[in-house]
């Protein structure tokens, strides 16, 4: 099940055969380095470090410069380990080529952070009865949350008040609408999570 590391640079829609509109998220993939192959033996497990984005020189510890070296790789700004990947050789350079139109892939992104949200954003509640009969100041508070001396507490989980978003989402089965290899472009059908220029990780 190999992967790529890349960006999401925003949204497009692009035409079928048929005449359809088809909504894309566009995504910048790779080139991707191989910069460390894990093993049994030496590692405690198997897997497959790939690196992203080539990043200045004097931005990196001697630590990281000596890592890339030993690679022989160019330093990059982004590091992610793949547990599968087919046969590679340490500095191999991966590309689009892993993927082809009609693929379906999974992505993976971070959120988009949206702070401290209440119950009507975060959960979707309708809030405390109407505006009316007295209510002022209850439209969009919780209401009751628990019992009163059984349980005497509040169940794990309660659907409350509490940071929104900024949280790792899988995506799956998006469909590769086109692959631009010349430009390190992919389309995939749908909505990919984060903002623009965020890193996102795509496997098949």
């Amino acid at each position: 099940m190999p992967g790529l590391i890349g960006k999401k640079i925003g949204m497009t829609s692009v035409f079928s055969e048929e005449g359809k509109n088809i909504p894309c998220t566009i995504l910048e993939v790779g080139p991707c380095t191989v910069t460390q192959i894990k093993t049994e033996k030496a590692d405690g497990y198997n897997a497959v470090q790939i690196g992203f984005e080539v990043q200045k020189d004097h931005r990196m510890t001697k630590a990281l410069k000596g890592h890339f070296t030993k690679a022989n790789s160019p330093m990059l700004k982004k590091l992610v380990e793949f547990s599968s990947f087919d046969e590679v050789k340490l500095g191999d350079t991966l590309t689009t080529e892993l993927f082809e139109e009609g693929d379906f892939v999974e992505v993976v992104g971070t959120s988009k952070g949206k702070g401290f949200q209440g119950v009507v954003k975060r959960h979707g509640f309708k809030g405390v009865n109407d505006a009316t009969h007295g209510q002022h100041n209850r439209q969009r508070h919780p209401g009751s949350i628990g019992a009163a001396s059984y349980p005497a507490r509040v169940f794990k989980g309660m659907r409350m008040g509490g940071q929104m978003g900024n949280a790792r989402v899988k995506i799956e089965n998006l469909r590769v609408v086109k692959v631009l290899a010349d430009r390190n472009l992919i389309l995939v059908n749908g909505a990919v999570p984060g903002a623009n220029n965020s890193y996102i990780t795509i496997e098949k």
